[in-house]
């Protein structure tokens, strides 16, 4: 019995969901938690922001060696792996005690999660292949990717607030528990019959490149934009990153085959979800200090807060993307939940110390779900659409990649951007009293949040003209073009 006609792998998404639930609530679950968090161990506000990059660094760093080894132990034996360490190196931040203790463990998470999520993506991409059920699984996926980042802000409410913020990090251990029983007994294994050889040096290439250009961002704040150090930073990660394409080029088994990313409407899918996920994810820091600190919502109330932005991305992927995908081409859902989701944020800078929840955050955060649930879904299904099996999991990460890094990098410039302007007003205007310092920090919010306007735009700008493919409706044949091949023919 093949995995696309087992009666239980609709059981196998549930543990497939449960895996990427996982991974996707870390990237935004200790946000909520990160005001207590800070002034418990003492973090200072310029280094706040690597308790969520270091996740998302690692995790977008080591996420291409880690489907490469999904494809050479078995992507099932990788997804478990991935799952039991992942629940490890959340317990020991859940436990730290000072920020040392708990940075490591963000990194350590991150390396986990960089196994298991390519993992979990190819085995979808394989299990489901009939037209239909591959549009209701990935929307279903997508829904997770996108909605759970909200989700992840209203558990780490209610955790932070009735509980501790610890638990914000101890919880993913049930939730893992759960994931390895119901993919142990449900899940198929896929490995290739030649497996790949693992390829080091474009390991330490790629992540010592994404490395450095994430940090030279975070260090921007406090260093500023010419800075030798940054500017250094900036000139590595790129040499890094120009090395490894060389490298990728001559290497007999490459970490990330260029055939991969050579497809035009893979290339094009992949640069729209990086953009999006730059423009996004520094958004949900600004909301959440916004609320707490600003407008003193409680850590629940904020979490709760999110919640229009799920419904909204529930709405955009599942009652809109899933039933359209199989008859419309992606772009046509990608450029217009692209061109809402910019909308969204352009409304919401329009935000003010004293600015109505209902008048102002709610309408924005809907319609940015609702334009992000249409994009995210159709984005994904295309990066992985038609990938040769031996390449299922490089295919993955490399989808992943682009989201991981895409926040961070999102993270480490808007939150540069936003202190800096912060900082500016306040060097113009003065901050006698703490309302002035208020009304400076909205300032430096919204100035960020313009960048992440511009960076939606372009994303919508990049998959009308890059993304090509029509209509998910069949299923390709094994003995016709896939539609890599025919990008390469034009």
């Amino acid at each position: 019995m093949t995995p696309s006609t087992d009666p239980r792998r609709w059981w196998g998404l549930v543990g497939i969901g449960l895996a990427q639930l996982m991974v996707v609530l870390d990237m935004t679950i200790v946000n909520i938690a990160l005001p207590s968090a800070q002034h418990d161990l003492g973090i200072s506000d310029a280094d706040r922001q690597w308790v969520i990059t270091a996740y998302t660094l690692a995790f977008g760093g080591m996420l291409l060696l880690g489907g490469r080894i999904g494809d050479l132990i078995g992507r099932k034996r990788a997804l478990l792996i991935g799952l039991i360490g992942f629940a490890l190196a959340s317990a020991i931040g859940g436990l730290a005690v000072n920020a040392g203790m708990l940075l490591g463990a963000r990194a350590l998470q991150g390396v986990f999660a960089a196994l298991l999520s390519p993992a979990a993506l190819s085995m979808l991409t394989v299990t489901f292949t009939e037209p239909r059920e591959r549009a209701r699984a990935f929307g279903i996926y997508g829904a997770i990717a996108g909605g759970g980042a909200a989700i992840g802000l209203i558990v780490g409410g209610l955790l932070t607030q009735y509980l501790d913020w610890r638990w914000c990090l101890l919880v993913n251990a049930p939730i893992a528990v759960v994931a390895v029983l119901v993919a142990a007994f449900f899940l198929h294994d896929h490995r290739p019959t030649s497996a790949p050889r693992l390829d080091v040096a474009g390991a330490v290439l790629a992540s010592g490149g994404l490395l450095a250009i994430v940090y030279g961002l975070g260090e921007a704040e406090q260093r500023g934009w010419t800075s030798a150090l940054v500017l250094s930073m900036f000139v590595l990660g790129l040499a890094l990153l120009s090395l490894f394409v060389a490298v990728e080029q001559r290497v007999a088994h490459p970490l990330l085959p260029l055939r991969v990313v050579r497809d035009r409407n893979r290339g094009g899918a992949l640069g729209a979800i990086g953009l999006t996920t730059v423009g996004m994810f520094g958004v949900f820091l600004f909301l959440t200090y916004y609320l707490q600190v600003v407008q003193g919502y409680s850590p629940v109330r904020t979490g709760l807060a999110f919640l229009p932005m799920t419904v909204g991305m529930m709405t955009g992927s599942l009652a809109i993307a899933s039933r359209l995908l199989p008859r419309v081409a992606p772009r046509r859902l990608m450029v217009p939940g692209l061109t809402i989701a910019a909308a969204a944020l352009a409304y919401l800078t329009q935000i003010q110390v004293g600015s109505s929840y209902l008048g102002h955050v709610l309408p924005s955060l809907f319609f940015l779900g609702l334009g992000m649930g249409m994009n995210f879904m159709a984005a994904m299904s295309t990066a992985t659409f038609g990938v040769e099996p031996r390449d299922a999991g490089v295919a993955s990460a490399t989808m992943n990649t682009a989201q991981q890094v895409g926040g961070s990098i999102g993270i480490a410039l808007l939150n540069t951007v936003a202190t800096s302007a912060t900082a500016r007003y306040i060097a113009a205007h003065g901050a006698a009293d703490p309302t002035a310092v208020a009304v400076a920090a909205v300032h430096g919010f919204s100035v960020a949040i313009w960048i992440s306007v511009a960076m939606l735009l372009v994303a919508a700008v990049v998959a009308g003209t890059t993304i090509t493919a029509g209509p998910f409706n069949r299923r390709p044949r094994a003995d016709e073009p896939q539609p890599e091949d025919l990008a390469v023919l034009v």
